[in-house]
């Protein structure tokens, strides 16, 4: 089945940056309560399009009925950011998913550092406030093309100012080239936490560097799965679903997920991309995964305990889920 929603108004919407809006969604009725989330969380948007697509969400995680989104107008959208800077209006209500967090902020670490890139900014801006909040040592890096097309640049330099926060700021278009963060992440305590949202190429770099740098504590967003074009099986295998007892067979071409629906199963789902984490499965006995999703990290994927069955797919079964 697809994840439970909540009815949502679109209260207020302003322009960040150029190409960058936020959204701001209140309850549509009184009896509607938005369950709390934490810093990192981003929830699904149920446009009247038929698209599903997440957002991170960037106010402070101490806000109550209140969600705030920022949606940059993608020039490759298939649809998704489009809608909302086209045709997304003020007073028009839709129905959203409850928070989810796959983007955890380790509140207890010793230091923390963010890095954002471009809109990957918003759940960012939501750390960086959270951890100011409760006074916790912080640092920030924020790159972008463009100094006009980074939004929140006023109030993220503002709390920085106020709370004495390290800030640094990288345009490509006033350097020249893009950020080298070997130079800017270079001589950190071992001992931080890393945070980098922001397009696939920097968030590589981001997890390179880390590594190179000997830090064990680095934590990436992904805006987009890396491979959700089509599934790449070949061949059909089975996949034996261990509490309901059914075996269903996933044809060439056709996602696990789609292929549990059509045998009459609900597995919880929602964006169908892999970003979402609605539909992570527990796998029982695996014999070759193939992750596609851009939620699991490196350890995770070797550890082979979950799947993301929208975009993933088993090369070598036998494939048994918790399902």
């Amino acid at each position: 089945m697809s994840s439970p929603t909540l009815n949502a108004l679109v209260h207020t919407m302003r322009y960040e940056a150029e190409g960058i809006v936020s959204v701001e969604f209140r309850p549509a009725s009184p009896e509607v309560d938005f369950p709390a989330f934490e810093a990192g969380s981003h929830i699904d948007l149920h446009l009247p399009n038929g698209l599903v697509r997440s957002y991170s969400l960037c106010n402070p995680a101490s806000d109550r009925q209140r969600y705030v989104v920022g949606v940059a107008n993608d020039r490759k959208s298939r649809g998704g950011s489009r809608y909302v800077h086209q045709q997304l209006r003020v007073g028009m209500t839709l129905p959203i998913s409850a928070p989810r967090n796959n983007f955890h902020l380790e509140e207890g670490a010793e230091r923390s550092v963010l890095v954002a890139g471009g809109i990957g900014v918003t759940p960012i801006w939501c750390m960086l406030q959270r951890l100011v909040a409760i006074g916790k040592p912080v640092e920030m890096i924020y790159c972008a093309r463009t100094r006009k097309e980074a939004a929140f640049c006023d109030a993220i330099e503002a709390l920085a100012r106020e709370n004495k926060v390290v800030l640094t700021w990288h345009f490509d278009a006033d350097k020249g080239a893009p950020p080298d963060l070997a130079a800017m992440l270079g001589g950190k305590s071992a001992g931080s936490h890393f945070y980098c949202c922001g397009p696939a190429p920097m968030l590589d770099a981001f997890e390179k560097t880390c590594e190179q740098l000997g830090y064990a504590n680095a934590h990436v967003e992904r805006f987009a799965a890396a491979h959700v074009e089509a599934p790449s099986a070949t061949e059909a295998y089975v996949v034996e679903c261990a509490k309901s007892g059914k075996s269903v067979e996933v044809p060439p071409g056709k996602s696990i997920l789609d292929s549990l629906i059509d045998a009459g199963l609900n597995p919880d789902h929602s964006c169908k991309e892999g970003v979402c984490g609605a539909c992570e499965t527990k796998i029982v006995s695996a014999g070759e995964i193939e992750h596609r999703d851009g939620i699991l990290t490196k350890a995770e994927r070797a550890a082979n305990k979950t799947m993301m069955i929208c975009v993933s797919q088993c090369r070598r079964g036998p494939l048994v889920l918790d399902i």
